[in-house]
């Protein structure tokens, strides 16, 4: 079949819109300027909402499989430890994946890259975007791979997954506001001396004199060090790991035999006036780029391409209106600009020098972390927000109505069962109606016409204490967000909601 959608970059978030799209079985095109994956860890993080995301997609086992869970945090003002942070079970009866999983980007995009060859799929590597036009009907892009002549070929969608510099955003004459932090950054993979026998910690330290993260990446020996280049240090030309080992040995304490990987950066913080124009997407870094606080960035495009991805193709299918794609801007911009605003205040507060020795390392670090983080809602909200399991799309014309705790467009709450979770369900990828009690048969023949499928779960005291209401009405989206929330299992609601968007389930004949 012709391919229908360009995808350009082959990053994390492109992949993943790419083996999304596979699934649905809607043919494509992945391009990449690079000659193949990264050769760096760079992000590290995938957090629960992603694994969710690829337990749909049947990945998740794979991908916690390679990656390791980090389960403690040590808080250290240069000279001492003053708190140990816990995170075993951190999101314990949230999420089939109550931890923080660590999971070096090289590695994640190799998966990636594997799973789409098991479907026949290949990344254009060395090829990318020389220009496009939205001629209304379609997008005629001009490639240009290396070693051969341009070449124009035609899609129905383009999507930008290309990064910072996205060709495709600079294309649609979008903004880019934001800024940039005074700061120089550096971040190096390192093989050390010794190994340690606490793989799942990691350290952070902050002083009057810096800011570093320190954690265990693919083995015991292989470390991952990221934080603030001191002042005296920065002025430096080209400034390498030589220059700072003595600053970064002093500080972690362990001697480095070999560097892997040195890099120096400057962070930015800035968000996309717009994620799509006419038949044009950006998603990932091309539309948002965050402060490294909380491992967000990657998540969060990865989260753009899960949202993108059965919308795309629910309308390229037929089965709903071309007007569902307006919802992917409406939903994905409004978090990232939350996010960026929030780990910006975050960040600045750790790497700002004065309130960082005034506040945190005399008061914040050695007395309140530890105290808050005993109590167990006070973990349980910073895994909601840590996770992205809070996202909501409250706002978005695709989220309706309200049923006990539960409102349109929050993610649908895990439930566990005796041999399985309500999350089982999802992984048809499709939409569906879930009933915690008993559905009633008119609900029962009315999805049975629109090929819906009704998933009813025997009524139990965890449910109301999830935000469930007994008997309710859920319709659930592809992506395990809740679309429609009655209190009754009002028919005449369902049918108005599933008109407005012309929509049918994806296995629908």
């Amino acid at each position: 079949m012709k391919p229908q959608v360009l995808i350009v970059g082959a990053g994390p978030t492109g992949l993943d819109l790419a083996y999304s799209l596979a699934r649905f079985h809607i043919p494509f095109r992945i391009i990449e300027k690079k000659s193949g994956t990264g050769t760096a860890s760079r992000a590290l993080a995938v957090h629960a909402r992603i694994l969710e995301h690829y337990q749909q997609l049947g990945l998740s086992n794979r991908i916690v499989r390679k990656g390791q869970p980090i389960l403690s945090l040590d808080l250290s003002d240069g000279k001492e430890v003053k708190a140990n942070l816990k995170f075993h079970d951190f999101g314990k009866g949230l999420s089939p994946f109550p931890l923080i999983l660590s999971l070096p980007q090289d590695e994640h995009e190799e998966i990636l890259v594997d799973e789409l060859k098991k479907l026949g799929i290949s990344v254009e590597w060395n090829t990318e975007l020389s220009s496009f036009v939205d001629t209304g009907e379609g997008i005629r892009a001009v490639l240009k791979k290396e070693g051969a002549p341009e070449e124009t070929a035609d899609f129905a969608y383009l999507c930008g997954c290309d990064g910072a510099g996205s060709t495709v955003r600079k294309g649609l004459n979008f903004e880019f506001p934001g800024g940039t932090y005074k700061q120089l950054f550096f971040v190096a993979d390192v093989e050390t001396e010794k190994s340690e026998v606490e793989m799942e910690k990691m350290d952070m330290y902050m002083d009057d004199d810096g800011f570093m993260l320190y954690m265990s990446v693919r083995n015991a020996h292989t470390k991952r060090i990221l934080g603030v280049v001191p002042e005296e240090l920065s002025e430096i030309p080209d400034v390498e790991y030589h220059h700072m080992s003595d600053y970064i040995e002093r500080k972690i304490g362990v001697k480095t035999s070999q560097v892997n990987w040195f890099s120096t950066y400057r962070v930015h913080y800035r968000v996309s006036e717009h994620f799509s124009k006419g038949r044009c997407f950006i998603l990932g870094d091309a539309g948002h780029l965050h402060s490294p606080a909380g491992g967000q960035g990657m998540n969060t495009g990865i989260g753009d391409a899960f949202n993108l991805s059965w919308k795309l193709a629910a309308v390229l299918h037929g089965k709903a209106a071309s007007s569902l794609l307006e919802t992917y801007e409406t939903e994905r911009i409004a978090f990232a600009r939350r996010l960026v605003a929030t780990t910006d205040k975050a960040f600045q507060t750790i790497i700002n020098q004065k309130l960082r020795g005034t506040l945190l390392r005399k008061f914040i670090v050695p007395y309140v972390v530890p105290s808050l983080f005993k109590f167990s809602l006070t973990k349980l909200n910073a895994f909601k927000v840590l996770s992205q399991i809070h996202i909501n799309y409250r706002d978005s014309a695709l989220s309706k109505g309200k049923a006990g705790k539960i409102f349109g467009g929050m993610r649908l709450p895990w439930i566990e069962l005796a041999d399985s979770s309500n999350f089982q369900a999802l992984q048809s990828v499709d939409w569906q109606i879930h009933i915690y009690g008993k559905a009633s048969q008119e609900l029962k023949d009315f999805a049975d016409m629109q090929s819906l499928e009704v998933h009813e779960f025997a009524w139990q005291a965890t449910m109301k204490k999830a935000g469930f209401q007994q008997n309710a009405l859920y319709l659930v989206r592809p992506d395990g967000h809740v679309a429609l929330a009655s209190t009754a299992q009002d028919i005449d609601a369902l049918k108005n909601y599933l008109a407005s968007f012309e929509i049918i389930a994806f296995h629908a004949l």
